[in-house]
């Protein structure tokens, strides 16, 4: 059996400045590289060994946000995370949930749709 581990994931998004600011700026992830390939600026951003997100920018994305995919990020406080949202303006677009006494999430939309949870693990 193959020995896999999660290198990176690739969203195509429409305006690559403000997916960027939404995933750098208010969402905290660091710029890895910047650079152009086939005519395409391209964003790769992450921490240091951890699976990185590949941002694409193009016309419109191949998966609409309502495809199921969506993008999942771990936070040390729920509530820290939903007052900083709310500052700014962005809303919860389903949640918090709680499934089970050690975990909490919720949900919020990128700038192209797309689901992007946010979980605290007790």
């Amino acid at each position: 059996m193959m020995k896999l581990s999660m290198n990176w994931m690739t969203l195509r998004v429409r305006n690559l400045e403000a997916s960027l600011d939404f995933y750098h700026r208010i969402l905290g992830l660091p710029v890895e590289r910047r650079f152009e390939s086939r005519g395409k600026q391209i964003v790769m951003l992450g921490i240091e060994g951890q699976p990185k997100l590949e941002l694409i920018e193009g016309s419109d994305p191949p998966v609409k946000p309502e495809c199921g995919v969506s993008v999942g990020f771990e936070v040390r406080s729920l509530d820290e995370a939903m007052a900083e949202l709310s500052k700014e303006g962005i809303p919860v677009a389903r949640g918090p949930i709680a499934p089970n006494p050690s975990l909490r999430f919720f949900y919020i939309l990128d700038p192209d749709g797309f689901e992007v949870q946010l979980a605290e693990h007790m």
